[in-house]
Protein backbone atom coordinates (compact mmCIF):
# COMPACT_ATOMS: atom_id res chain seq x y z
CA UNK A 1 0.00 0.00 0.00
CA UNK A 2 1.16 3.49 -1.11
CA UNK A 3 1.10 6.85 0.86
CA UNK A 4 -1.77 7.87 -1.08
CA UNK A 5 -3.76 5.25 -0.20
CA UNK A 6 -2.84 4.71 3.09
CA UNK A 7 -3.99 8.63 3.60
CA UNK A 8 -7.33 7.83 1.46
CA UNK A 9 -8.18 4.71 3.88
CA UNK A 10 -7.68 6.72 7.08
CA UNK A 11 -10.17 9.09 6.07
CA UNK A 12 -12.48 7.21 5.14
CA UNK A 13 -12.29 5.34 8.65
CA UNK A 14 -11.53 8.64 10.68
CA UNK A 15 -15.52 8.39 12.39
CA UNK A 16 -15.55 4.86 13.17
CA UNK A 17 -15.93 4.28 16.56
CA UNK A 18 -14.78 1.05 18.30
CA UNK A 19 -17.55 -1.16 19.44
CA UNK A 20 -18.62 -0.47 23.01
CA UNK A 21 -18.04 -3.97 25.19
CA UNK A 22 -20.92 -4.58 27.12
CA UNK A 23 -20.45 -5.96 31.10
CA UNK A 24 -19.96 -9.72 30.78
CA UNK A 25 -23.42 -11.53 31.40
CA UNK A 26 -24.04 -12.97 34.93
CA UNK A 27 -24.85 -16.39 34.83
CA UNK A 28 -27.70 -17.37 37.28
CA UNK A 29 -27.59 -19.79 39.66
CA UNK A 30 -30.69 -21.59 38.84
CA UNK A 31 -30.55 -25.11 37.72
CA UNK A 32 -29.60 -26.32 33.87
CA UNK A 33 -31.40 -28.38 31.52
CA UNK A 34 -28.92 -31.19 32.35
CA UNK A 35 -29.14 -30.81 36.00
CA UNK A 36 -32.87 -31.21 35.76
CA UNK A 37 -32.18 -34.51 33.25
CA UNK A 38 -29.93 -35.64 36.20
CA UNK A 39 -32.27 -35.46 38.70
CA UNK A 40 -35.25 -37.06 36.92
CA UNK A 41 -33.19 -40.03 36.18
CA UNK A 42 -32.20 -40.35 39.76
CA UNK A 43 -35.96 -40.09 40.41
CA UNK A 44 -36.69 -42.86 37.73
CA UNK A 45 -33.83 -44.77 39.01
CA UNK A 46 -35.49 -45.12 42.72
CA UNK A 47 -39.62 -45.36 41.74
CA UNK A 48 -38.55 -48.29 39.18
CA UNK A 49 -39.64 -47.81 35.50
CA UNK A 50 -42.77 -46.80 34.39
CA UNK A 51 -46.27 -49.46 34.52
CA UNK A 52 -46.38 -50.71 30.45
CA UNK A 53 -50.29 -50.25 30.00
CA UNK A 54 -49.57 -53.05 26.90
CA UNK A 55 -50.75 -56.26 27.59
CA UNK A 56 -48.96 -58.24 24.35
CA UNK A 57 -46.90 -60.88 25.27
CA UNK A 58 -43.19 -60.41 24.00
CA UNK A 59 -41.94 -63.99 23.96
CA UNK A 60 -42.61 -67.50 22.92
CA UNK A 61 -44.76 -66.51 20.03
CA UNK A 62 -44.21 -69.19 17.18
CA UNK A 63 -43.35 -67.68 13.45
CA UNK A 64 -45.41 -68.61 10.64
CA UNK A 65 -45.17 -69.57 7.22
CA UNK A 66 -45.18 -66.36 4.71
CA UNK A 67 -48.49 -67.99 2.87
CA UNK A 68 -50.02 -68.51 5.66
CA UNK A 69 -54.03 -67.16 5.89
CA UNK A 70 -54.75 -65.41 9.18
CA UNK A 71 -58.48 -65.96 10.00
CA UNK A 72 -60.32 -64.72 13.08
CA UNK A 73 -63.43 -63.94 14.23
CA UNK A 74 -65.07 -63.59 18.13
CA UNK A 75 -68.63 -65.56 18.49
CA UNK A 76 -71.30 -62.75 17.81
CA UNK A 77 -69.60 -61.08 14.76
CA UNK A 78 -72.31 -61.94 11.68
CA UNK A 79 -71.12 -64.10 9.12
CA UNK A 80 -71.91 -61.52 6.90
CA UNK A 81 -69.76 -58.58 8.44
CA UNK A 82 -66.66 -61.04 8.47
CA UNK A 83 -67.23 -62.27 4.97
CA UNK A 84 -67.23 -58.43 3.36
CA UNK A 85 -63.72 -58.00 5.80
CA UNK A 86 -62.42 -61.53 4.29
CA UNK A 87 -63.40 -59.78 0.93
CA UNK A 88 -61.71 -56.33 1.42
CA UNK A 89 -65.16 -54.43 0.96
CA UNK A 90 -64.85 -52.43 3.39
CA UNK A 91 -62.69 -49.32 3.38
CA UNK A 92 -59.55 -49.45 5.47
CA UNK A 93 -59.78 -46.26 7.47
CA UNK A 94 -55.64 -46.35 8.53
CA UNK A 95 -52.44 -48.42 8.28
CA UNK A 96 -49.62 -49.68 10.08
CA UNK A 97 -46.69 -50.42 8.27
CA UNK A 98 -44.44 -52.94 10.22
CA UNK A 99 -41.54 -53.10 7.56
CA UNK A 100 -37.86 -53.70 9.15
CA UNK A 101 -39.27 -53.09 12.69
CA UNK A 102 -37.98 -55.63 15.67
CA UNK A 103 -40.74 -57.32 17.79
CA UNK A 104 -40.29 -55.70 20.78
CA UNK A 105 -40.69 -51.87 18.18
CA UNK A 106 -43.64 -53.39 16.20
CA UNK A 107 -45.52 -54.98 19.93
CA UNK A 108 -45.42 -51.41 21.34
CA UNK A 109 -46.95 -50.02 17.48
CA UNK A 110 -49.56 -52.63 17.20
CA UNK A 111 -50.53 -51.80 20.63
CA UNK A 112 -50.73 -48.07 20.40
CA UNK A 113 -51.66 -48.33 16.53
CA UNK A 114 -55.27 -50.31 17.77
CA UNK A 115 -56.19 -48.28 20.76
CA UNK A 116 -55.95 -45.04 19.09
CA UNK A 117 -58.03 -46.24 16.33
CA UNK A 118 -60.28 -47.51 18.56
CA UNK A 119 -60.38 -44.14 20.53
CA UNK A 120 -61.00 -42.23 17.02
CA UNK A 121 -63.85 -44.81 16.60
CA UNK A 122 -61.97 -45.97 13.34
CA UNK A 123 -63.90 -49.83 12.42
CA UNK A 124 -61.57 -50.66 9.33
CA UNK A 125 -57.74 -50.61 9.97
CA UNK A 126 -55.21 -52.86 8.04
CA UNK A 127 -51.55 -53.73 9.08
CA UNK A 128 -48.85 -54.51 6.61
CA UNK A 129 -46.79 -57.07 8.79
CA UNK A 130 -44.63 -58.27 5.60
CA UNK A 131 -43.84 -62.08 4.45
CA UNK A 132 -40.42 -62.47 5.97
CA UNK A 133 -39.25 -63.87 2.47
CA UNK A 134 -35.81 -61.71 2.76
CA UNK A 135 -34.32 -64.57 4.95
CA UNK A 136 -32.19 -67.58 3.94
CA UNK A 137 -34.79 -70.14 2.37
CA UNK A 138 -34.17 -72.54 5.41
CA UNK A 139 -34.73 -70.24 7.52
CA UNK A 140 -38.39 -68.88 5.49
CA UNK A 141 -40.57 -67.84 8.63
CA UNK A 142 -42.64 -65.10 8.88
CA UNK A 143 -41.88 -63.88 12.77
CA UNK A 144 -43.90 -60.54 12.88
CA UNK A 145 -47.10 -62.55 11.10
CA UNK A 146 -46.63 -64.82 13.54
CA UNK A 147 -46.48 -62.14 16.22
CA UNK A 148 -49.25 -60.08 14.67
CA UNK A 149 -51.43 -62.83 14.81
CA UNK A 150 -51.42 -63.35 18.50
CA UNK A 151 -51.37 -60.15 19.68
CA UNK A 152 -54.92 -59.59 18.03
CA UNK A 153 -56.29 -62.43 19.45
CA UNK A 154 -55.39 -60.73 23.04
CA UNK A 155 -56.82 -57.29 22.32
CA UNK A 156 -60.45 -56.96 23.08
CA UNK A 157 -61.03 -54.47 20.81
CA UNK A 158 -60.31 -56.70 17.91
CA UNK A 159 -63.28 -58.47 16.91
CA UNK A 160 -62.20 -60.25 13.49
CA UNK A 161 -59.12 -60.03 11.21
CA UNK A 162 -58.14 -61.75 8.08
CA UNK A 163 -54.75 -61.83 5.88
CA UNK A 164 -55.81 -58.86 2.78
CA UNK A 165 -56.79 -59.25 -0.50
CA UNK A 166 -53.32 -59.63 -3.09
CA UNK A 167 -54.86 -55.46 -4.19
CA UNK A 168 -53.31 -55.10 -0.34
CA UNK A 169 -50.96 -57.05 0.67
CA UNK A 170 -52.15 -60.82 0.51
CA UNK A 171 -50.49 -62.61 3.17
CA UNK A 172 -48.39 -59.73 4.34
CA UNK A 173 -51.28 -58.26 5.40
CA UNK A 174 -54.15 -58.16 7.31
CA UNK A 175 -57.89 -56.94 7.58
CA UNK A 176 -58.75 -55.97 11.38
CA UNK A 177 -62.52 -54.76 12.24
CA UNK A 178 -62.54 -53.17 15.47
CA UNK A 179 -65.18 -52.76 18.16
CA UNK A 180 -67.64 -49.89 18.57
CA UNK A 181 -65.85 -47.06 20.78
CA UNK A 182 -68.38 -45.91 23.78
CA UNK A 183 -69.13 -43.10 21.27
CA UNK A 184 -70.47 -44.63 18.56
CA UNK A 185 -72.53 -47.50 20.61
CA UNK A 186 -74.08 -44.27 21.99
CA UNK A 187 -75.59 -42.87 18.52
CA UNK A 188 -76.66 -46.05 18.04
CA UNK A 189 -78.83 -46.82 20.95
CA UNK A 190 -80.15 -43.12 19.96
CA UNK A 191 -80.57 -43.50 16.57
CA UNK A 192 -82.44 -46.70 17.33
CA UNK A 193 -84.38 -45.86 20.08
CA UNK A 194 -86.42 -43.19 17.80
CA UNK A 195 -88.34 -45.71 15.58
Amino acid sequence: MNEDELDLFTQEFADVKPLRQDERVVRSKAPSLAADAVERRREAAVTGPQADNNILTEEGIAALDPWFVLDFKRPGIQNGVYRKLKQGKYDTEARLDLHRMRVVQARKAVFEFVEQALELGLRTVIIVHGRGERKAEKEQAAILKGCVNHWLRELDAVQAFHSAQPQHGGTGAVYILLRKNEIQKQVNRERFMRY
